[in-house]
């Protein structure tokens, strides 16, 4: 693929400085430095790219934060780029893009998710198609409405500039990507996610998923500063490594990013930095009535209007 048409230095660029933008700002406030760990995939391998895996394991706040950027050539797209896009089957690509996975110490911080990247292959007949994808979504042990409310506003306000109808379609959109098929459940409370995006032209369709990366830490620190502190035992700790089998169970059946970077042959120690560092499962857990733990799944696992 002739990469040179494409700005592909300039959305490279972006993406490295929302990774350290972002890793700057949780470690300030964890006290905890990350790891960085730089790879590269040699030329003579199916997949050939480079990377920055930006990794906190251990520290005060956040139990494992993960925030990976990387930027790989490929001869063939893997069938879960091109599931929406059947004529681009086979097609030689470049893809890059920043993803990240925070999980917290405090039950009542909840889990968060998000991902922003541009993709760009060439059809058979000679086209070169880009688009973009990304998103944030949230996932909450214990349900609290203010931050539901808030983590959705700052959503909507990112995408407002690019047009009425973007955050409703990508709210929805979520809604139904992050649910769990087998469990008949959703992930979290959701939030925003689109791919396969190109609608806007390159220059706005690339500022779109830029306003998203930085509404990130907006969206999220202040629900962080709010609930890091909070005083929780044994029972809410139980019920966080519960629940974060879910989230387990959601990344390795379902999500396309995750089968994206295994079937392309990636860096399989960066793709799965989203996984928690202890997790427990448990045979029909079923929390008790009038619990906030049951309120959990009827209040807030749920699809909801929060804005």
């Amino acid at each position: 693929m002739n990469t040179e048409t494409l700005p592909t230095q300039r959305v490279g660029s972006y993406l490295l400085d929302l990774q350290s933008r972002i890793t700057t700002a949780i470690s300030e406030l964890d006290g905890t430095a990350f790891i960085s760990d730089a790879w590269q995939k040699p030329a003579g391998e199916v997949l050939q790219g480079r990377g920055i895996t930006r990794i906190l394991e251990g520290g005060r706040i956040f139990e494992r934060a993960g925030v990976g950027f990387s930027h790989v050539t490929g001869p063939k797209l893997p069938p879960s780029a091109t599931q929406h896009r059947p004529e681009l089957a086979g097609a030689p690509f470049e893809a890059m893009g920043v993803s990240l996975v925070f999980h917290p110490r405090n039950p009542y911080v909840p889990t968060v998710h998000m991902n922003v990247r541009m993709l760009a292959a060439k059809a058979p007949d000679g086209r070169e198609v880009c688009w973009f994808g990304g998103g944030m979504d949230l996932t909450p042990y214990y349900g609290f409405e203010e931050d539901a409310v808030h983590f959705h506003q700052t959503c909507k306000s990112a995408l407002a500039p690019y047009g009425e109808d973007k955050y409703p379609r990508f709210k929805t959109w979520c809604d139904e990507y992050f649910y769990l098929k087998h469990r008949q459940e959703q992930r979290g409370i959701g939030g925003v996610f689109f791919d396969d995006f190109s609608e806007l032209g390159f220059e706005q369709s690339l500022a779109m998923m830029q306003s998203v990366g930085d509404a990130f830490l907006l969206a999220y620190m202040p629900i962080v500063a709010q609930r890091k502190d909070m005083p929780h035992g044994q029972r809410e700790r139980e019920f966080q490594l519960y629940r974060r089998g879910r989230y387990v169970e959601f990344n390795l059946v379902w999500d396309r990013g995750t089968h994206f970077g295994l079937q392309s042959g990636g860096r399989s120690e960066s793709i799965l930095l989203s996984m928690p560092p202890l997790v427990s499962w448990s045979y029909q857990q079923v929390p008790h009535p009038d619990t906030p733990e049951a309120e959990l799944y009827s209040k807030y696992l749920v699809r909801r209007d929060w804005v």
